[in-house]
């Protein structure tokens, strides 16, 4: 039976009806390709909030049976209710543990599906683990650090995995103009302090890391930055930064903002350099730059402030310096803001939702086993679709 052509979703959420009239690009696409989806069971792991809503919606409408479960601590939980209500089967809440998010995952991995869409590689590694699912036809990986974790395995995994991030035009958009902007908007709210003068210290000069120095920068703080890649380094200082070894960075910065995605950056030797006071704030996906083993040996005790997901873990270390943690280094735009901006996550659902499409449809776009980059045909018309829209106005 054909299915419907979108327009609003129908879910009752008022918040995922706001974000859906600013997401036109999403609309259009699914208006176009909302048959590929009837019948699939879709397995999916991203933050629950309302622009994941309706992404999820419209595939519900669709006619795919959508099996969803979120990362800890971001979980928006009236977003998770709406969809329940409207028949979506989301798993876990905002309160999980990291133990509690591996059982969501064997959860979702457990409903069968023919398609997933990760965010973090999690899915993806149950299912290697089973040694895979006969009706998967193949993945999307939302994430840079999912992508990696992929790479490193010594097998690729044996069905099409297309990442997200390696999006030439997500990396410019989503990632350096919406995770600037959503990231500083999460620390202004969990902490009330100005920015104008302040020393900020931002660990990686990726488009993310890029996107918060240069957010920073333009609202008034004295921005630095810490890549140990010379390219990104470079870059950072024909931007007008400031760029230094880390550890000779540290002592002037009050506040830290890790946009690496690798574990322990902050070790032994740096948690020794930072000065008195400093606040730390994660960007990565994983909230792992933070070496905690290194930070606990450190600290003779912890007080715990401010509301559930703005949380202030303050930390007064064996000298008597104190360091604030925002949220224990999970994402910061998520943990303490809205997210990114409703545009650029329109852009990255987009690709999201072609890319699954293509996917699912087999659709000669030389699709290999593995990770890969969004085909260029995918990510050329959604350049030009939105160049079109943003220009129409």
């Amino acid at each position: 039976m054909p299915q419907p052509s979108p327009t609003l979703p129908s879910i009752a959420h008022d918040g995922t009806l706001w974000a859906a009239r600013h997401m036109p690009l999403l609309m259009a696409t699914m208006q176009k390709q909302a048959s590929v989806f009837a019948g699939r069971r879709i397995g999916i792991c991203l933050h629950i909030e309302p622009k994941t809503a309706v992404l999820v919606s419209y595939l519900a409408q669709a006619g795919a049976e959508v099996v969803l479960t979120g990362s800890p601590g971001t979980t928006q939980e009236d977003t998770a209710d709406a969809l329940r209500d409207a028949g979506v089967t989301v798993v876990g809440h905002r309160s999980d543990t990291l133990d509690q998010h591996r059982e969501n995952i064997h959860q979702v991995i457990d409903s069968q599906p023919d398609l997933i869409l990760d965010n973090g590689a999690d899915l993806i590694e149950a299912v290697i683990a089973r040694g895979g699912l006969p009706s998967l036809r193949g993945a999307t990986e939302e994430t840079t650090t999912g992508g990696l974790r992929i790479r490193s395995w010594d097998t690729p995994p044996p069905f099409p995995i297309i990442v997200i991030n390696d999006s030439r035009l997500k990396l410019l958009v989503e990632n350096e103009f919406g995770v600037g902007q959503s990231v500083v908007q999460g620390f202004m709210n969990a902490t009330n302090l100005m920015l104008p003068g302040a020393h900020a210290t931002v660990v990686g000069y990726g488009p993310c890391g890029r996107g918060v120095a240069d957010t920073l920068a333009g609202l008034g703080a004295r921005v630095s930055v810490a890549d140990t890649d010379p390219y990104r380094a470079l870059e950072a200082v024909m931007a007008g930064h400031r760029v230094g070894d880390l550890l000779d960075l540290l002592p002037q910065t009050q506040l830290l903002f890790l946009a690496t995605g690798h574990p322990n950056v902050i070790g032994p030797a740096e948690i020794e350099a930072l000065r008195d006071g400093t606040l730390v704030a994660g960007v990565g996906h994983m909230p792992w730059e933070v070496d905690a083993q290194a930070l606990r040996e450190q600290t003779t005790s912890l007080h715990r402030s401010g509301p559930s997901g703005q949380e202030r873990a303050i930390h007064r270390l064996r000298d008597g310096r104190e360091i604030t943690i925002l949220a224990d280094t999970k994402m910061i735009n998520l943990t303490a803001a809205k997210g990114n901006p409703i545009q650029a996550m329109d852009l990255g659902l987009t690709l999201q939702a072609r890319s699954l499409a293509a996917i699912s449809t087999d659709d000669r776009l030389s699709l290999v086993h593995g990770a890969q980059a969004v085909p260029e045909p995918i990510d050329r018309q959604v350049a030009a679709d939105l160049v079109k829209a943003l220009t129409s106005l």
